[in-house]
């Protein structure tokens, strides 16, 4: 875990890449007291200590199925029941953290990529038997900014300083059209790219991170805040790849990109 040190920060956005029914805004200043929080997210081989000490199950385990971005599943995959608005996101039987993909897929030649498939009790349950918590939104964007002022990413305001990918989100045409410049197709390591000035890692790209809040507006209610995009984010459809973005996530998503890290007070 890395120190967060007690301070205020400008927490929201305005800027034209903001969506405002997300409820980014307004811009305001918030005090953070110190804490500590996981420089890294949680990874399969962290859970999988978890769940071999605890016999936890997963949401997703005990009911037999979770969503896979399509890309990763084989040419030869039998049509399953898509998402009717994200087409992209297939229902796959047996897909858990422990197979991330589904039955031909398995966490251990992953193991240091982010755990998935992970709804908020899950993260929760975690999150106690390590005795820490999940951060409140509040934490994990003043963390996330690496104690940078009102930019837009952990690093600043470009996308991609000196063309070099910064973070794990999508190229290309989404969602048919992947190059990989990165060199990863789907999750990476969660230690990969460069830290931030806090020295976190992958605060944006990769997975989404489940904080402790609920999400406010809320389109049904039973919603929890997630932040910081992941691997398959693209400007043409989901620019939330950003330290100020937020969406909503009811308390049993449990899919191929949700992961959490844990937050301690430091009393």
């Amino acid at each position: 875990m890395v120190t967060v040190p007690a301070g205020q920060f400008l927490m929201g956005s305005r800027d034209a890449l903001a969506y405002p029914a997300d409820g980014e805004g307004p811009v305001r200043t918030v005090h953070v007291d110190a804490f500590w929080i996981d420089a890294c997210t949680v990874s399969n081989e962290q859970f999988a200590r978890f769940t071999a000490d605890t016999g936890y199950r997963t949401s997703a385990e005990r009911i037999g199925w979770s969503f896979v971005f399509a890309g990763r599943l084989p040419d030869d995959f039998p049509p399953t029941r898509a998402v009717a608005a994200a087409p992209w996101w297939r229902q796959v039987e047996g897909a858990d953290w422990r197979r991330p993909d589904g039955g031909h897929s398995t966490w251990e030649d992953r193991a240091d990529h982010p755990v998935v498939h992970i709804d908020w009790d899950d993260a929760r349950a975690y999150c106690a038997w390590a005795g820490k918590r999940l951060p409140t939104e509040a934490e994990w964007e003043r963390a996330a900014r690496g104690g940078l002022h009102a930019k837009v990413f952990p690093w600043g305001d470009e996308f991609e300083p000196g063309g070099r990918p910064r973070m794990n989100v999508w190229q290309g045409d989404f969602p048919n059209r992947h190059p990989t410049a990165d060199g990863w197709y789907g999750t990476c390591p969660v230690d990969a790219y460069e830290p931030n000035g806090f020295g976190l890692y992958n605060t944006t790209g990769n997975v989404w991170e489940w904080c402790e809040d609920p999400f406010s507006p809320s389109s049904g209610g039973g919603q929890r805040v997630a932040k910081g995009g992941s691997y398959l984010c693209h400007a043409s459809y989901c620019r939330r790849y950003r330290v100020a973005a937020r969406q909503g996530l009811f308390l049993d998503s449990a899919t191929g990109n949700v992961g959490f890290r844990c937050a301690l007070d430091m009393t």
